[in-house]
């Protein structure tokens, strides 16, 4: 017992290394489908956007980078299918630097093609990236044109049938930002306190728990936090709309929920090294001590 002990403890780390790559890639590529409840953060977030009437405005904004994308991703995606499901009208922005804009075009490339009916300028419009993020915030209380006059192909945003009777973040019924980093916090102390225009923010879970007071408060209508609350979504969406019930069920895309499968099976893994290291250390001090 104590040759084992001594065995485990010099084993080779590359062994480990191979285990965590097992414990996520299998249960992602092959979905367990463990059960996830639903917190009320969530649920606010979800039923807020169901209370959205089919024509309406909402903003979807970008405010998240590639290093966090795993997590923001799958709650950009739920959030456009649930308003193109509904026909709810999106506008799309990016305020990050670092890869939000290329975020928010593979999010639209991921969806899109699933409501081919979908006409852009109409139903949805990307209005591209803008930098200097506290300053745009502050400026579309006064008017979308300013800090976006164009969209992302060009076109003078006065052309845009969607924006048509959309003069600022005003007339829009809610900003969803999906955000790492500050720029989540700026929609709900500087547009917010400015427009009154609801928000949902989807940060990541490390920032999460800051949001519990603005969400206390009532500066935000809902929460959707980290991967898990993406799962969340996911769930909730599916339980309403029979669609996407089929569509989560058996895309062999990312979503929220693998990542849930695959993050619960890696700490499973992980526990059981800290187990079976501590109590390889232990038989080997015995054995030191005899």
């Amino acid at each position: 017992m104590a040759g084992l002990a001594e065995r485990l403890l010099n084993l080779d780390r590359r062994w480990l290394f191979l285990l965590v790559l097992l414990g996520v890639a299998i249960p992602i590529v092959f979905p367990i489908g463990l059960p996830v409840t639903t917190t009320a953060s969530t649920r606010a977030a979800f039923d807020f956007i169901e209370s959205v009437k089919p024509g309406d405005v909402v903003v979807l904004s970008f405010d998240y980078g590639p290093s966090s994308a795993p997590e923001n991703d799958p709650m950009a995606d739920g959030f456009l299918r649930q308003c193109f499901l509904r026909k709810v009208r999106v506008i799309v922005m990016a305020l990050y630097p670092l890869g939000g804009l290329t975020l928010a075009n593979n999010s639209l490339a991921r969806v899109t093609p699933e409501y081919p009916n979908l006409r852009y300028g109409e139903d949805y419009v990307n209005l591209g990236y803008k930098d200097g993020a506290a300053a745009v915030l502050r400026s579309l209380d006064k008017g979308f044109a300013g800090p976006f006059p164009v969209d992302l192909r060009g076109t003078p945003i006065a052309r845009i049938p969607i924006m048509h009777g959309i003069h600022s973040v005003r007339d829009v019924k809610v900003v969803y930002t999906v955000a790492t980093g500050i720029i989540g916090e700026w929609w709900i102390t500087q547009m917010h306190p400015q427009s009154g225009t609801p928000v949902v923010i989807g940060p990541t879970a490390v920032s999460a728990p800051k949001y519990y007071a603005y969400l206390n408060a009532g500066q935000v209508v809902g929460m959707v936090g980290g991967m898990k609350g993406a799962a969340e979504y996911e769930k909730l969406l599916a339980g309403k709309h029979p669609e996407l019930a089929q569509f989560y069920s058996s895309t062999r895309g990312f979503t929220a929920t693998k990542g849930m499968d695959g993050q619960t099976v890696i700490h499973i893994v992980i526990i059981l090294f800290i187990f079976i290291g501590n109590l390889a250390y232990i038989r080997t001090r015995k054995k030191a001590r005899a």
